[in-house]
């Protein structure tokens, strides 16, 4: 355990496999867990889980706040409450291999996000870059015919994932200005927060569609809460002190890879044509956004 804490490679490639796992799991139990549900069991479990080790320590630095509860809802809407709970509801109709490279936009989105709200600069590769990025996932959508644009047949999960990218793209943004506290009792504030946002949707779902607890929907429900909210929390954020942002962001790009090699490894789903083009093309969009000139 001493050498997997200081190894950042095998701690980023965890992380990132276990937020590939949690679109997975969201597409198979689909049929088994309400997609509200499970966000809402995520993150009230995921919170019962850290109390005990930042609680106190959220308490103790809650003078951190003031000030910045506007930023701080901000972000437990955005990146607990919405995220998940969007990207579970999609992946009732659209595939996981959509979803993925749906997903897959978020760096680009980031960038984008920046330039709209904070005034950064972006040089003509990243524009270029961005489009590039945007066109294949437009193609996913389509699934490779343009003439559905004309006939507004788009799928629906996979325009709920789209919002739901979107709204992780704001959260990351808004990150810059979170306040100043420790990260765990932080993301520990951040998931009370969102759970309690979710809550009167999960009573209203309930109403509708109650969760019939089986073996698969609370295996699911452990996963969820353990591995891709908390450890996969603690183990790139460690992955990050060890090597820098600027050489760990880049794992962030083998989520959609690996995720859509489970989606057809794992679920079953078909991977077409149009899934190959969006791949070359985001994947081109990204690697031109994300070329740095080097310095003469």
């Amino acid at each position: 355990m001493r050498r997997l804490a200081d190894h950042a490679p095998t701690l980023l490639l965890l992380a990132v496999t276990f937020w590939a796992g949690n679109f997975l799991i969201g597409r198979a139990v689909r049929a088994d867990v309400p997609p509200v549900a499970l966000a809402f069991g995520r993150w009230a479990g995921a919170s019962l889980l850290l109390a005990p080790f930042a609680a106190r320590s959220a308490w103790r630095e809650r003078r951190a706040l003031r000030g910045k509860w506007g930023v701080t809802l901000a972000l437990s809407f955005t990146g607990v409450a919405t995220f998940n709970t969007l990207v579970y509801i999609g992946l009732q109709t659209t595939t996981a291999l959509n979803a993925f490279l749906l997903q897959a936009l978020m760096p680009i989105l980031i960038l984008l996000l920046g330039v709209v709200a904070f005034g950064e600069s972006a040089t003509a590769r990243q524009v270029v870059g961005m489009t590039v990025s945007l066109l294949g996932a437009a193609w996913v959508i389509l699934e490779g015919r343009a003439s559905r644009l004309v006939q507004l047949d788009v799928a629906l999960g996979d325009a709920i994932v789209l919002v739901a990218v979107v709204s992780y793209a704001v959260y990351s943004v808004l990150l810059r200005q979170r306040p100043a506290m420790s990260g765990l009792p932080f993301a520990f504030v951040t998931f009370v927060l969102g759970t309690l946002m979710l809550a009167p949707f999960y009573f209203i779902e309930s109403t509708v569609r109650p969760f019939d607890p089986n073996l698969a929907g609370v295996a699911a429900l452990v996963y969820v809460m353990i591995f891709p909210s908390i450890a996969s929390y603690l183990a790139f954020n460690r992955g990050v002190a060890l090597i820098g942002s600027s050489r760990a962001g880049p794992y962030l790009h083998l989520m959609p890879i690996l995720g859509s090699l489970g989606a057809v490894a794992i679920l079953g789903e078909p991977f077409r044509s149009h899934h190959l083009v969006g791949v070359a093309l985001v994947a081109l969009g990204i690697a031109l956004a994300s070329r740095v000139k080097r310095a003469a």
